[in-house]
C-alpha cells in the first residue's frame, strides 16, 4: 500500500464500527498479529471471535490468519497475569507471551538497579522490556492490530484507523498497523464490556484505568485522565513506552 491507498482506506472506514472494520480488513492483510494487554484489546478479541464465527459460517474462515500476543515485561502485577489467563481460557485463545531478552534486562539492572526509570525516564527500560521483543515478533507478520484510541492521550489524538507502521517496517517488508478503536471512546469500550460480559482486569475495579508495569502504574482519581496513572512523574507528552510512536507522530 502507498500513502494514497491508506488515505482512501481511512476515508472508507471512518463510519464503520470496530467489528465492521475487522470484518472488512482481516481477510485482506495476510498474517496478522493482535496486540493484547488491556480492556480495549479484549473487546477486539471478542469482535475477532465473532467475525471469525461469521466467516466460518460463510466458508471464509481460512482467509483469516490472526495471532494474539501479549508482552510480559517481568514487572506486571499478578492481577494482570490472572486476567491474561481468564481471557485465554474464556475464548479458547492461543496466546503468544513475549518476554524480554534476559541478558539485556540483567545488564540494565546491574548497571542502574531495578528502578532507574524514576531518575532518568522510562524509555530505556521500556525499550528493553517492550519495544525490542515486539520488534522481533512483528518481523514475522504483514500487519498488526492494536487497541489504541484517540482519547487515550495527547500523543494519540490523531491515530488513524489504518497506517503504514514506519517504526517496524523495513526496506524489505512493509508492516500495516490497524487501530479499529481509534474513533471509540473509553465509555463506549466499557459499555461493550458490561453489555457482552467480557472479562476485564480486576485492577480496573480498584481505580486503575490504563494498566502497565506495576512500578509505573497507579490508580487515578475522579476527573483525572486515564494516562495520568502511567509514568506520573513525567509530563503528559512523554506518556508512551515507544511501542506506538510511528515516525510521523514522534
Amino acid at each position: 500500500m502507498n500513502t494514497q491507498d491508506i488515505e482512501a482506506l481511512n476515508e472508507t472506514l471512518q463510519q464503520l464500527s470496530p467489528r465492521e472494520i475487522l470484518a472488512k480488513l482481516l481477510p485482506t492483510l495476510g498474517r496478522i498479529a493482535l496486540s493484547f494487554s488491556g480492556a480495549e484489546d479484549v473487546v477486539l478479541i471478542d469482535h475477532f471471535v465473532k467475525v471469525k464465527k461469521l466467516a466460518a459460517q460463510s466458508g471464509a474462515s481460512s482467509e483469516i490468519n490472526l495471532h494474539a500476543f501479549t508482552l510480559d515485561t517481568g514487572r506486571l502485577p499478578a492481577a494482570t497475569h490472572r486476567f491474561l489467563e481468564r481471557v485465554r481460557t474464556h475464548y479458547s485463545l492461543e496466546l503468544d507471551v513475549l518476554m524480554p531478552n534476559a541478558v539485556a534486562v540483567n545488564s540494565l539492572v546491574r548497571e542502574k538497579g531495578l528502578f532507574s526509570f524514576y531518575e532518568d525516564g522510562h524509555k530505556e527500560c521500556c525499550g528493553i522490556r517492550k519495544v525490542a521483543p515486539l520488534r522481533a515478533h512483528l518481523a514475522g507478520f504483514d500487519a498488526w492490530i492494536t487497541g489504541q484510541r484517540r482519547d487515550q492521550s495527547p500523543t494519540r489524538s490523531e491515530v488513524p484507523i489504518v497506517e503504514i507502521d514506519t517504526t517496524y517496517s523495513t526496506p524489505e517488508r512493509q508492516l500495516i498497523k490497524v487501530n479499529p478503536l481509534a474513533n471509540t471512546s473509553s465509555s463506549e469500550v466499557w459499555q461493550l464490556i458490561r453489555m457482552l460480559d467480557i472479562p476485564y482486569n480486576e485492577l480496573h475495579d480498584q481505580g486503575f484505568v490504563s494498566l502497565g508495569c506495576e512500578p509505573c502504574t497507579r490508580p487515578v482519581g475522579p476527573g483525572q485522565h486515564e494516562r495520568e496513572g502511567r509514568w506520573w512523574w513525567e509530563e503528559s507528552t512523554q506518556k508512551e513506552c515507544g511501542l506506538h510512536l510511528s515516525s510521523d507522530r514522534r
